[in-house]
């Protein structure tokens, strides 16, 4: 469940807030060239990653049950997220028609999981009003947009650095981050430098 206060401030641009923290665990649950492993490979794994996780494990009353439909269901959600988030980086192989579909599957996981709105004296709160599986995914969306509605949500991206692709809050003051790390940043500058060389080395000697 996400919320926002009736009457608070908007967040800092550099302070993590927990809808934040939801949408980043959902989506840096793919294996990628550095080790991390595919957590929603099978019903099983994607059973084991909600139950250690409170926001989506307390909904199955601490034993997550998941099939490997709900896995499959939960790996096209993130990949659309992810692909967004890159495109939030700038990160031009996500543009165009991978941005196009990736908004289309998110239009449809937005009608397939609809949310409520729930209002108190306390304040406004999304929530899904489904259960089992498709809460977790409702939970998702609710995070989602909660934190969009702060105006910061092109804050929240994807690493630029392939195949890491790990999501991230930028914290810059201007919002330029395009890697989850400095060590990714070196990376692709490495990469890009002995690309030039290469070129440079190729290219016929002056006439």
């Amino acid at each position: 469940m996400s919320s926002v206060a009736a009457g608070s401030a908007k967040p800092s641009p550099r302070t993590v807030v927990p809808t934040v923290e939801t949408v980043l665990a959902f989506v840096n649950t793919r294996a990628d060239g550095g080790g991390r492993q595919e957590l929603f490979g099978d019903g099983h794994s994607f059973a084991a990653w909600l139950a250690e996780h409170d926001e989506f494990g307390d909904e199955f009353g601490g034993e997550a049950v998941a099939t490997d439909a709900d896995a499959a269901a939960a790996r096209e959600l993130r990949d659309a997220l992810v692909t967004l988030l890159l495109a939030h980086s700038g990160d031009e192989e996500s543009l165009g028609e991978p941005l196009r579909h990736a908004e289309q599957h998110l239009r449809r996981a937005g009608a397939l999981y609809p949310l409520a709105t729930v209002v108190t004296a306390g304040g406004v709160e999304l929530a899904s009003p489904q259960a089992g599986v498709p809460r977790v995914f409702g939970t998702v969306l609710a995070a989602v947009t909660t934190f969009a509605q702060t105006g910061d949500w092109g804050r929240i991206k994807a690493c630029r650095n392939p195949p890491c692709h790990f999501g991230f809050f930028d914290r810059t003051r201007n919002g330029s981050g395009l890697y989850c790390s400095t060590g990714c940043g070196s990376q692709v500058s490495m990469r890009n430098y002995r690309r030039r060389q290469r070129r440079e080395s190729e290219a016929p000697p002056e006439a």
